[in-house]
């Protein structure tokens, strides 16, 4: 698993190794109100950005349809089209735009909050760099899995029997 001191990675797109050292990191660091069963799925997670000249950190949670999104952005991405995920309003927003030299321009706008935006160029070090992103997905769903069913509008319970 892609992980160190407990934070999983939902994301990790960074430059080939001798090149401009830009990386974009989606970082899950924990249960947003692990044991309540209303708040147990949600992630705490940040957005993290680095770059010769600049670097951002954006917090966020996300809910259980957030990484179901990006399993169908990823799909998008996949065919080499232009992917946005997050684009509810709540959280900062993500842009992903292929270009024709295999490159990958990551965009992050922080609307609900500083209204900053920072783009940066990466060039991937892999064709399979979305099945790489899959794998992470995987592997954080596996660390996180869904725990909470709502059984009706308003309803929840917990999937399977918990020691909390």
């Amino acid at each position: 698993m892609d992980s160190t001191d407990g934070v999983v990675n939902l994301i990790h797109l960074a430059d080939r190794p001798g090149t401009s050292g830009h990386s974009v990191s989606v970082r899950i660091l924990g249960r947003y109100q692990p044991g309540i069963l209303t708040g147990h799925d949600f992630l705490d997670c940040d957005i993290v950005i680095k770059a010769e000249s600049v670097s951002g950190n954006f917090s966020v949670t996300l809910l259980p349809e957030d990484l179901e999104d990006w399993e169908d952005a990823l799909a998008t991405l996949e065919s080499g089209r232009f992917a946005m995920w997050l684009t509810s309003g709540r959280t900062p927003s993500m842009k992903f735009k292929p270009d024709e030299s295999g490159g990958l321009w990551v965009s992050v706008h922080d609307g609900p909050s500083s209204g900053v935006t920072i783009t940066v160029p990466l060039f991937v070090p892999s064709p399979k760099w979305v099945a790489e992103q899959r794998d992470l997905l995987a592997q954080a769903r596996e660390a996180y899995p869904r725990e909470v069913v709502e059984t009706s509008p308003g309803a929840y319970e917990w999937r399977r029997a918990r020691n909390v």
